[in-house]
């Protein structure tokens, strides 16, 4: 089916504000976005969303309804029949987050010894590393390892994989990988066995905390989720039963104005809070059961 293209342009801040504001308003959707410097001296950056053709003039009237967009012209540009997903992807520059670096195929040349490079093809699945909230996990469950050296972990909501793969990597540890997506699963399956972690990383469908293959793997030394606020916050009970004594926590996909709320609603089940890293945003909280 034809898609179209459709495009603004504004300074750097101003994208990177709209690129999350889409990215939650169209989360259910699945439609690719991208942010391209188009010029840095004068600070001219242009973010796109890639949408069906028969679907355009409905999201535009979704984007200029909100407030955010008030004032900024959208363009439209229409695209032949192709997987923008990838093409998208293959525009993104590696990310580096700690000793780790996340890559596409397309930049295995920008390895570094003592690099942990993850090779991540993303597909239709969310997380690739760029955005702050993968980055900022990674950054801090990098930290935890080296201090607390669990022996098993769980990425919940583990979407193209990236989180699981990197404890793998790291930790050299067995890691549930789950996501109520049996599309991003089956990626994160087919990503963990690219970085050669798939004896160690096992990928499960499952919603919540009901699935028998909690139990079987549980209790967890550490559980890395990055979902969204609302979620993790109903979460935190399941978290306290399915997390070990003295284990390790690390949420994000948690905006900077609900890090508190979060953070409530785990002290109220006896978390406590260790440490929060903001990244373009987003909070990455650390707690400790």
């Amino acid at each position: 089916m034809t898609q179209t293209r459709l495009f603004l342009r504004s300074g750097k801040a101003v994208t990177e504000r709209l690129f999350h504001v889409l990215d939650r308003h169209f989360e259910d959707y699945g439609y690719p976005l991208a942010q391209t410097e188009i010029d840095e001296k004068a600070d001219v950056h242009e973010l796109s969303l890639y949408v069906e053709a028969d679907e355009a003039d409905e999201v535009v009237a979704q984007m200029e309804a909100m407030e955010e967009f008030g004032g900024l012209d959208i363009g439209r540009e229409p695209l032949p029949d192709v997987d923008w997903v990838r093409r998208s992807l293959e525009g993104l520059k590696p990310v580096r987050a700690g000793r780790f670096l996340v890559h596409g195929s397309h930049d295995r040349d920008r390895r570094r010894i003592g690099d942990i490079a993850i090779e991540i093809e993303a597909g239709l699945a969310f997380g690739t590393g760029h955005h702050g909230t993968t980055a900022g996990c990674l950054t801090v469950l990098e930290q935890v390892v080296r201090r607390e050296k669990p022996r098993n972990a769980l990425d919940l909501g583990t979407g193209s994989g990236v989180l699981a793969i990197a404890l793998a990597r790291l930790a050299h540890i067995p890691v549930l990988a789950t996501d109520i997506d049996p599309v991003a699963t089956i990626v994160a399956h087919e990503n963990a066995h690219l970085n050669h972690v798939s004896s160690l990383v096992r990928t499960r469908t499952a919603a919540g905390f009901h699935d028998p293959a909690f139990k079987r793997q549980g209790p967890f030394d550490l559980i890395v989720a990055n979902i969204l606020a609302r979620p993790l916050m109903r979460l935190a009970p399941a978290m306290a039963s399915h997390l070990r004594l003295g284990g390790s926590l690390i949420l994000s996909g948690i905006l900077a104005g609900q890090r508190n709320a979060v953070v409530a609603a785990y002290v109220g089940q006896r978390f406590r809070h260790v440490d929060t890293l903001e990244r373009e945003g987003w909070s990455t909280l650390h707690l400790k059961r």
